[in-house]
């Protein structure tokens, strides 16, 4: 159970998903704010949630503009963008003021679900074409490729992640346990000089280490 914070003014779908979020298997507290300004004004006098589910369209101050500012007050919090747009501009925005993932709302609520647990366990959960789009975005941007001498189920393993995939999926994915995983995993850290999943995926993001970044 997680206390996790909605900012999004349309009120139908902010009601709903709170709902959910509520009386889903996590028992999560859900919170509804209509603006930035609001749950900024909240952050100056309460306890900070774990995760904020931020739209990017807003009244007054925009998802965008005030991730900054949230982070400012909170700066343990993950951020993750719950929007209808999926254009490369806002993707890219969002990603380098400080979002922890970017999620679409036509997802299932399944997959809210786990994109929230993700994001407090320090992951950066993206639905897969979302991630597609800012490899290929920060590729332009990046220097040539470091060799840190992965080997192909490591790279394997460090593709996944990117793709936001929780740590049971990328064993299924791969066919292996989660002791094996884990193994792998710590590998892959110790190569890339990094502590955590979040860390490992932006390095490999920055600096186009999966094949086809």
């Amino acid at each position: 159970m997680a206390n996790i914070w909605l900012i999004e003014d349309h009120s139908v779908f902010r009601r709903a998903l709170e709902r959910s979020l509520s009386r889903g298997p996590s028992g999560h507290i859900a919170r509804g704010f209509v603006r930035c300004e609001d749950a900024l004004d909240a952050l100056k006098k309460e306890t900070a949630p774990e995760v904020i589910l931020l739209d990017v369209g807003l009244p007054g101050m925009s998802g965008i503009e005030g991730i900054a500012q949230l982070k400012a007050l909170a700066p343990d919090v993950s951020i993750l963008i719950l929007t209808v747009f999926e254009d490369d501009d806002k993707i890219f925005r969002a990603v380098c003021a400080g979002a922890s993932g970017y999620l679409l709302k036509n997802e299932p609520q399944s997959r809210v679900e786990d994109a929230i647990g993700q994001a407090i366990a320090g992951g950066a959960p993206m639905t897969p074409r979302v991630a597609s789009r800012v490899l290929a975005m920060f590729s332009k941007m990046a220097p040539a490729k470091r060799d840190y001498g992965l080997t192909a189920r490591e790279l394997s393993v460090l593709k996944h992640m990117v793709g936001g995939l929780a740590k049971k999926q990328i064993a299924a994915e791969l066919g292996v346990n989660l002791h094996t995983l884990d193994y792998v995993m710590r590998c892959l850290y110790k190569k890339l000089h990094v502590h955590c999943q979040s860390a490992a995926v932006s390095l490999a993001m920055k600096q186009g280490i999966v094949e086809g970044s």
